[in-house]
């Protein structure tokens, strides 16, 4: 079996042999939706997707939700918002009526994306183990009485 990868930039961006999870195109499923590793649509969802894994929109794939989830590969259709806490790729196909929040975004030629965009900071080891604390000075501002 081979594997289908997509390049963009000339670097190998997603192993779709990684998909642990795939709804066809020809399923239809509404509701809650959370997963921990990775889920792919080609069909057509409508609710609020949550997950800590990566989300692959496919081609054709119509999708009514506000998603959240650590990676987010679009392809197809999305009414909703946008939360990829590491990265969102919106390939030339894809179309996004909706805002996006995340840390990396990449966008390709052909894309239709109406909605607002907030680049957030992402994840790390060292943000969550030390809070910004904002009510103290820098040490060099410090003044000793």
């Amino acid at each position: 079996m081979t594997k289908k990868v997509i390049q963009i930039n000339k670097n190998p961006v997603y192993d779709f042999g990684m998909v642990t999870t795939v709804f066809s195109k020809d399923t239809e499923f509404s509701g809650d939706l959370s997963f921990k590793k990775s889920l792919q649509i080609n069909g057509i969802f409508e609710g609020e997707i949550s997950s800590g894994g990566f989300l692959v929109i496919g081609e054709g794939a119509v999708v009514k939700a506000n998603i959240k989830a650590k990676t987010v590969i679009l392809m197809g259709t999305v009414h909703g918002n946008i939360e990829a806490l590491s990265r969102l790729e919106i390939h030339g196909t894809g179309k996004l009526y909706g805002n996006i929040r995340t840390a990396k975004l990449q966008i390709a030629d052909g894309v239709v994306f109406e909605g607002k965009c907030e680049m957030i900071k992402g994840e790390t080891k060292k943000a969550e183990k030390e809070p910004e604390d904002r009510d103290v000075p820098p040490k060099e501002e410090a003044v000793n009485d």
